[in-house]
């Protein structure tokens, strides 16, 4: 009897742990004060919107169409992109428009991080945008997101991601659900104070906060959390939209998974101390959000044996059953293209992937360099 309250309990925390960041989190910042802005009257700060390139010239008309378009909205905005050792001609691209943006051409495969710490050091705004080479901005994002700035206390704004595609495969599907309750999350701890990290489809900071900090980082969640940790605030506009284009294969997603959570733990590693130093709210925020999230794979692993343990204890025909089912919905999710088993087996491997890229990390090995997803 013992034994099986201990395996119940188990099962018990683990389900509460996989539906933390989704469930419970999300109810508990509702509860949160609403911490409001205090704009004032005055022009908009200058600024210079950042991306770096990496082999998209099949994006690059379409980005680089978007870009006049903001610049003909925005004369006196300064847009600078970093090719990071292209093979398919995006740096001649980029360069073929070199009355819109400047250029820097990388020395060979560096990364993103030292790609935008070479354009933070060249851009002369007071506000640095960050965006990818995939993502276009709408046409009124910059000025709404600029706009935020008129509170002192606002370090950083972060916009609002918006995917194409979701019809696409049950990878897109999945991937689409997923971001639409992480936008509103992130809504949610903007209103009661702040974002805990940004990712870098659109988002922006006061240019005196660039931080320092080595290649192998994830730059985007360094960069943004820097804003917190300087006192400032880190917020997210609704109103200011970025569009892109969903995965639709698994092995893309799968691969982009595990570089970002590999990437991301180790930044959870570089960016500690300063972690330990944040108010008591920003730390369960940030735990909540990223922890709890990160270790998802963990908690499901664990939580399935406990289970099988216990229908073996209570009944071995109950836990061949058991087993027999899961093994058929997986191996359907499998082969299906499309449905709610699909979207199961999507799940999954989405959390395999974070643990594996999270266990990858903690090795001491991360991944630098990106490849751009080929289903996209």
């Amino acid at each position: 009897m013992a034994t099986n309250l201990i395996l119940g309990t188990v099962l018990l925390l683990c389900l509460i742990a996989v539906a933390w960041p989704f469930l419970f989190y999300p109810l508990l910042l509702r509860a949160l004060p609403t911490v409001p802005e205090a704009p004032v009257d005055g022009p908009p700060p200058t600024a210079s919107l950042l991306f770096c390139a990496y082999n998209e010239a099949g994006a690059m008309p379409e980005k680089l169409a978007n870009l006049a378009m903001l610049k003909q909205r925005h004369p006196a905005l300064e847009i600078l992109a970093f090719d990071d050792g292209s093979s398919d001609g995006t740096g001649d691209l980029i360069a073929a428009q070199g009355d819109l943006v400047t250029l820097l051409r990388g020395p060979g495969r560096s990364g993103k991080a030292y790609g935008m710490k070479q354009l933070a050091a060249r851009a002369r705004g007071e506000v640095l945008i960050f965006t990818d080479a995939n993502v276009l901005l709408d046409g009124e994002a910059v000025e709404r997101l600029l706009a935020r700035y008129a509170d002192s206390e606002v370090g950083g704004v972060l916009g609002s991601l918006y995917y194409i595609g979701a019809e696409d495969s049950a990878t897109a599907s999945v991937g689409s659900l997923y971001w639409r309750i992480e936008e509103r999350l992130k809504d949610e701890e903007s209103r009661t104070g702040n974002v805990l990290g940004a990712d870098g489809s659109i988002f922006s900071i006061r240019r005196s906060l660039y931080p320092d900090f080595p290649d192998s980082v994830l730059d985007d969640l360094t960069v943004s959390m820097a804003v917190v940790f300087a006192g400032k605030r880190l917020v997210k506009a609704k109103d200011v939209i970025a569009r892109e284009r969903l995965v639709t294969a698994r092995k893309d997603e799968y691969r982009r998974k595990v570089r970002i959570a590999a990437r991301a733990w180790h930044t959870h590693a570089h960016l500690r101390p300063q972690l330990q130093r944040m108010a008591a709210v920003d730390r369960f925020k940030y735990a909540s959000r990223k922890i709890v999230r990160w270790f998802g794979g963990l908690f499901i692993l664990v939580g399935a044996v406990a289970a099988g343990a216990l229908a073996m204890r209570m009944s071995p025909s109950l836990y061949l059953a058991g087993a027999l089912c899961v093994a058929l919905l997986l191996w359907i999710g499998v082969r299906a293209k499309s449905g709610p088993f699909a979207a199961l087996v999507d799940v999954l491997i989405a959390y395999a992937a974070t643990l594996q890229g999270v266990a990858k990390a903690m090795t001491g090995r991360t991944v630098t360099v990106w490849n751009p997803a080929q289903s996209r």
